[in-house]
């Protein structure tokens, strides 16, 4: 049976941390969705289908497929059948939010399970809001993303 592993999240922007984790996850799954999630409390900074070209682009080749959705995480990891959500955890307060979204999901879809990489210690201190006041105040990000911007 094929290992999927659905690794959600908002990707305002998909930084070098969010790679580090794909590329790592691929080590374990045979195939990775990365899932970009519409969040009602977010106002997108880059657009949805900009980002899901930037990283169809930096995975080609790679057993990875990219989408967006608007529904529970859980939900959509069952629907593209996926056993696992992947997550990565860069400090202590990531793993408190996470733990808690992990056991929802456990909950929502009987035998779901959220599998935590620890991000490599020179990624940890990259956040999507830093790189996104970065960009918007006019400093070149690109040694925190893996693609151009093109």
């Amino acid at each position: 049976m094929k290992k999927i592993a659905f690794f959600p999240g908002s990707f305002d922007p998909f930084t070098k941390g969010h790679h580090d984790i794909v590329m790592r996850g691929l080590t374990i799954f045979d195939e990775i969705i990365i899932g970009i999630g519409h969040n009602a409390n977010k106002v997108r900074y880059f657009p949805i289908e900009k980002m899901t070209t930037w990283i169809e682009q930096t995975f080609e080749g790679k057993p990875v497929k990219v989408v967006s959705y608007n529904d529970l995480t859980a939900n959509i990891a069952k629907q593209m059948n996926a056993d696992f959500i992947l997550r990565g955890l860069r400090n202590t307060t990531d793993f408190e939010y996470e733990n808690s979204i992990a056991q929802v999901n456990r909950y929502l879809v009987e035998g779901m399970e959220t599998v935590f990489l620890i991000t490599s210690p020179h990624l940890a201190p990259i956040s999507s809001t830093i790189i996104r006041d970065l960009h918007r105040y006019g400093t070149n990000i690109d040694d925190f993303i893996p693609y151009n911007l093109d």
